[in-house]
C-alpha cells in the first residue's frame, strides 16, 4: 500500500472548504455578536458592557431618517455614510445573528465555489448597501435596519442566478430557480401574520434583486456574455 494512500494525501477532500471571504464575514458577525452577548450577561467588559449592543445600534446601524436628512441637506458625514457598510455586522439578538450566519455559510459556500472571492464580497456588500438605500427610501414606520440579511439575500440572489443558468442549460423551466426566495418570502409573511412584522424585509428583497442582477456582471464570464449579446443585437 502506497504512502500516499495510507496518509490520504492526493485524495479529494470529503468536504470542500468554505471560501475564505465567507469565513471572514462569518467570523466578523459572530465576533461582534459574541462580544454583545457576553457583555450583556456581564461576563466580559464590566458594567458598561451591558449597553454595548444598544450603543452599536445607535452608532453603526442604518437609519432611514438619517438617509432622508442627508439627501434633503446634501450633507453626507462619514459617521453616517459608514453605516451602509457596518450595519450588516450589528444584530438585534443572538438568534438574529445566528440565523444570518447559518444562511451566510450555506449560500456563501455554494456561490463561492463558482464566483471569485472578490465577486462574493461584492455581492454581499453591494446588496447590503443597496438594501439599506431601498429601505431608506421606502420604510416609514421602522427607520432602523440592522443585520446581515440584505447581504445574505444578495447571496441568495446569486444562488438563484446560478440555478437559473443551470435550468436553462437543462432546458427546464427557469422560474423554478426562484423557489427558494419564494419560500423565504412566504415564511416571512407567515411570521408577520402570527407574530407581527416590520419593514426590514424590504431591505432583504432589495438585496436579493441586487445580488441577482449583479451576478450577470461578476459571475465568471458574465460580462463577456453580456458584451457578446450586445454585439449580436447591434
Amino acid at each position: 500500500m502506497s504512502e500516499e494512500h495510507m496518509t490520504g494525501r492526493g485524495a479529494p477532500a470529503p468536504i470542500n472548504p468554505l471560501p475564505p471571504v465567507v469565513v471572514a464575514l462569518f467570523l466578523v458577525i459572530i465576533g461582534f455578536e459574541a462580544a454583545f452577548s457576553l457583555g450583556g450577561q456581564g461576563i466580559v467588559g464590566g458594567p458598561r458592557a451591558v449597553g454595548w449592543r444598544q450603543a452599536a445600534i445607535q452608532t453603526y446601524a442604518f437609519n432611514a431618517d438619517i438617509q432622508r436628512w442627508m439627501l434633503a441637506n446634501a450633507i453626507y458625514p462619514f459617521e453616517h455614510m459608514i453605516r451602509y457598510i457596518t450595519y450588516p455586522f450589528v444584530h438585534a439578538s443572538f438568534t438574529h445573528a445566528a440565523f444570518a450566519g447559518v444562511i451566510l455559510l450555506a449560500m456563501g459556500k455554494f456561490v463561492g465555489e463558482v464566483f471569485r472571492q472578490w465577486a462574493v464580497a461584492a455581492v454581499f456588500l453591494g446588496s447590503a448597501i443597496f438594501g439599506a438605500m431601498a429601505h431608506g427610501v421606502i420604510a416609514q414606520e421602522q427607520p432602523w435596519l440592522m443585520g446581515a440579511y440584505p447581504g445574505v439575500y444578495g447571496l441568495i440572489g446569486a444562488f438563484t442566478y446560478l440555478m437559473w443558468l443551470r435550468l436553462g442549460e437543462l432546458g427546464e423551466r427557469q422560474i423554478r430557480a426562484f423557489s427558494l426566495i419564494g419560500f423565504l418570502m412566504g415564511l416571512q409573511l407567515l411570521f408577520a401574520l402570527f407574530f407581527g412584522g416590520d419593514s426590514m424585509w424590504l431591505g432583504d428583497v432589495a438585496g436579493f434583486c441586487f445580488g441577482f442582477a449583479l451576478s450577470f456582471f461578476v459571475a465568471p464570464g458574465g460580462w463577456s456574455k453580456i458584451r457578446d449579446k450586445l454585439r449580436q443585437r447591434a
